[in-house]
């Protein structure tokens, strides 16, 4: 317990300092907007490349990985459907609940693995991003087209367009090309993109840390508490319970129900406010898992033995 609590405090400590940082206005408001889309669009997409595109794919049991990620998904896709009648919501509601139960905050997601489980974790859970990210972006928009109060029907088209261009995925599938055809990184591009990746979690995490608004967590009522339950206790036992039945190797199960087991993304609060979900509830959903996540990825990686 000593030893994940040692590697996982700096972790959530950049969470908290970000979250300081933005209410002593130590930096202009206007400096997060820009540090998150530096680290979507540019340092994250670094890091995912560089480590996709170096690793030992042959050794995973990449099949097994896929069944595991995305059967946890389906799963939660179905429980989330079943329960709708039971939480008396709105339908705007709904979808943002909808989100809650399937988005992770890849940011953390990422920095968890690294201080965790090393190159071998950061390299599977980069693989869980390259399934995730598109199976949750296309079941979240078309949730708020269906429930949110809006009058945007994306057609199949566009919104194949708007995730094939995601940055994120599309730093795993070029990283995952590079890596099969067997070149590997040029000599000055490789170590460019190392030290560009190196900056990806620090300032993602800040970031993170100055979304959370306590504002909104006090705002929360028992439908955000379902889904905090969901998304950070039934969602990885869900993953545990694939990773037991295909045989998957510590490592891989370790790494697929942390992922599993993450906070909400803060970019779904974006999608709510834009399609006509329930913003102040998705607010809500993002600030408590958040929190509540700095006590149940600890718990998580106790029980997962991965120390």
């Amino acid at each position: 317990m000593i030893a994940i609590l040692s590697a996982l405090i700096p972790t959530f400590a950049l969470i908290v300092l970000g979250f300081v940082l933005r209410q002593r206005q130590f930096l202009p408001d206007t400096f997060w907007p820009g540090a998150e889309k530096l680290t979507y669009f540019v340092t994250f997409p670094a890091l995912l490349f560089s480590n996709t595109a170096r690793a030992d794919l042959g050794s995973l049991p990449l099949a097994g990985i896929a069944t595991a990620m995305l059967g946890t998904i389906f799963v939660c896709t179905v429980l989330i459907l079943i329960a709708k009648p039971a939480l008396k919501v709105s339908d705007a509601a709904f979808s943002s609940l909808f989100q809650g139960a399937i988005r992770p905050n890849t940011y953390i997601g990422l920095a968890v693995a690294a201080a965790l489980l090393g190159e071998a974790g950061l390299t599977v859970t980069a693989l869980c991003v390259a399934l995730v990210v598109p199976t949750v972006n296309v079941l979240s928009v078309l949730a708020c087209a269906h429930w949110g109060v809006n009058d945007r029907q994306p057609g199949i088209k566009s919104l194949l367009g708007d995730v094939a261009r995601n940055p994120l995925l599309m730093a795993c599938v070029l990283g995952l090309i590079v890596n099969m055809t067997g070149l590997g990184l040029p000599p000055i591009i490789g170590p460019f993109l190392e030290i560009l990746g190196r900056s990806a979690l620090p300032v993602g995490l800040l970031a993170v840390g100055a979304g959370i608004d306590l504002m909104a967590a006090r705002r929360a009522g028992g439908p955000v508490g379902f889904s905090t339950l969901g998304k950070l206790v039934l969602s990885p036992a869900i993953a545990a319970v694939f990773c037991i039945l295909l045989g998957l190797p510590p490592i891989e199960m370790a790494a697929i129900v942390l992922y599993a087991g993450l906070p909400c993304s803060a970019s779904a609060y974006v999608l709510a406010r834009l399609m006509g979900g329930d913003a102040p509830m998705m607010a809500s959903i993002i600030t408590v898992h958040t929190l509540v996540g700095i006590a149940t990825i600890p718990i998580l990686a106790v029980l997962l033995h991965v120390v």
